[in-house]
């Protein structure tokens, strides 16, 4: 009877040789292919290493501008409300300026209507005193057409004054 697996010499040494073959062209390939991938994936995981790295840097970089852009943000804020707060107050100074050149001029104005009525008043009373003085003429001029005496002469200017009043002559 004939074995199924004959081990004879040859059979051996056959595969024998396939094995150092295949050992053989497992190293080749080996260093052929599998260096050059393990090296390819080496330099990819060094180059997203690299990357989460500048990433991660950008990321505090632009944390830091942040808090830089916030804090100029509040002196932006803060210098804003200096400019409106000295504005208000230089709006306050000009408002206050605003009245008091505004009382000054109404005092200005009644000062310069009470000086108008007072010119008024004196011309009135000038006007009153020259229509005396012509009635005073006519008067005369009647007084001496009718060659009147003293006594009704007296009486004309004592009835005359007091048409016109004491006060008239006082002041």
């Amino acid at each position: 009877m004939e074995r199924l697996l004959g081990f004879d010499p040859q059979l051996l040494f056959d595969s024998f040789i396939t094995g150092v073959n295949i050992f053989i062209l497992f190293f080749a390939l080996s260093y052929m292919l599998f260096n050059p991938v393990r090296e390819a994936l080496e330099r990819r995981k060094q180059k997203i290493a690299g990357e989460l790295k500048s990433a991660a840097d950008d990321k505090e970089a632009a944390h830091a501008m942040k808090e830089e852009y916030e804090a100029r943000l509040q002196e932006v804020k803060k210098e804003a409300e200096a400019i409106l707060e000295d504005a208000r107050k230089r709006a306050k100074q000009r408002e206050a300026e605003i009245i008091a050149e505004a009382r000054e001029e109404a005092d200005r104005i009644v000062i310069r209507g009470n000086r108008e009525v007072e010119l008024e008043r004196k011309k009135a009373l000038d006007d009153m005193k020259d229509q005396i003085i012509s009635i005073a003429s006519l008067m005369a001029g009647k007084v001496v057409a009718a060659s009147i005496d003293t006594t009704v002469q007296n009486a004309l200017i004592d009835e005359t004054l007091k048409e016109m009043g004491e006060s008239t002559w006082q002041s």
